[in-house]
């Protein structure tokens, strides 16, 4: 394919997919422009194109898409429906691309996607073996293109599951966090949080950051009727970490939905150990999610006779 600059929002599932997507454009010759990391600036503008019934997440995604109009040949917005039976993907990932391209319509922008839909025939290697097609690619290029960008996911999937058992491994104050890693990791969002732990001499484990296939079984232990694909991650990850944490975060992106639902069950659930939601709505400052955090790690290190 000619030289093709393909732009990827960092946000949703770009934390999850990051190896996987720029593997893939650049096998076939395309150059990568990701957005910068979350700001101010850019959760303003995504909160002013988006309702206000759109969860957070949702806005600073679309604040990200606005960093990227005109700067690159297309915009990379997959559309996730479901992997499979009981693992469905929020209504956002499905509507985003149509979102876009809605909001966007004036900007002469040109966007791409992919439809992932197991439940409806459409297979991942279906998907991107369509992606690659409507880059003007072959069929035989855009299949290799994919095995080597498979593989590099798995690895880097591989490396994450290692760096999270030595943490586990280390001794020290162990606190799980259960949210997704488009919250936990946004630089805006979640960063303060996990670098105000680690200021603490907390170390932060995130719940994702375990075997899929192994966290689903694992995710009926807490709820056997959870359809959502990411939230049984979740709930798996509570499960197999459980015994080896100290206090568990929930983080809670208003006004989500599946968030909602599933962290209200978990702290309803859960015996034994010290939890504490945060809900993020975009407000600026962080004064009072640390107030909210020191009085939580003081419970835990009350409970530990560590005061």
């Amino acid at each position: 394919m000619r030289s093709t600059t393909i732009g990827i929002p960092r946000g949703m599932l770009y934390y999850r997919c990051e190896t996987l997507w720029k593997t893939f454009f650049t096998k076939l010759g395309a150059d990568i422009r990701v957005s910068e990391p979350t700001t101010y600036r850019i959760a303003e503008q995504g909160m002013s194109l988006t309702i206000d019934e759109a969860c957070l997440s949702l806005k600073l995604y679309f604040g990200h898409v606005s960093e990227l109009i005109g700067k690159c040949d297309y915009i990379f917005i997959p559309r996730y429906c479901n992997f499979g039976r009981n693992r469905d993907m929020c209504s956002r990932f499905h509507a985003m691309y149509d979102m876009a391209k809605n909001v966007f319509r004036s900007s002469g922008q040109k966007f791409l996607t992919c439809n992932i839909d197991v439940l409806n025939g459409e297979s991942e290697l279906k998907a991107y073996l369509s992606l690659g097609q409507s880059l003007g690619c072959s069929a035989k290029s855009t299949l290799s293109a994919y095995k080597t960008a498979k593989i590099a996911d798995q690895r880097m999937w591989k490396e994450k599951l290692k760096v999270q058992k030595d943490l586990l491994d280390k001794d020290g104050l162990k606190i799980l966090i259960a949210g997704h890693d488009y919250l936990i990791r946004d630089a805006y969002i979640g960063k303060p949080i996990t670098d105000f732990l680690e200021k603490n001499d907390v170390l932060p484990i995130e719940a994702g950051i375990v075997d899929s296939n192994a966290a689903m079984k694992r995710s009926i232990e807490l709820s056997p009727t959870c359809k959502w694909q990411l939230s049984r991650e979740i709930l798996g990850g509570i499960t197999m970490y459980r015994d080896k944490i100290d206090g568990i975060i929930f983080l809670t992106a208003f006004p989500c939905g599946p968030d909602a639902m599933v962290n209200e069950l978990m702290l309803r659930r859960i015996d034994g150990l010290p939890m504490l939601n945060l809900v993020m709505d975009g407000q600026n400052g962080t004064a009072g999610m640390e107030t909210r955090l020191e009085s939580f790690l003081d419970i835990i290190r009350f409970k530990r006779g560590m005061l």
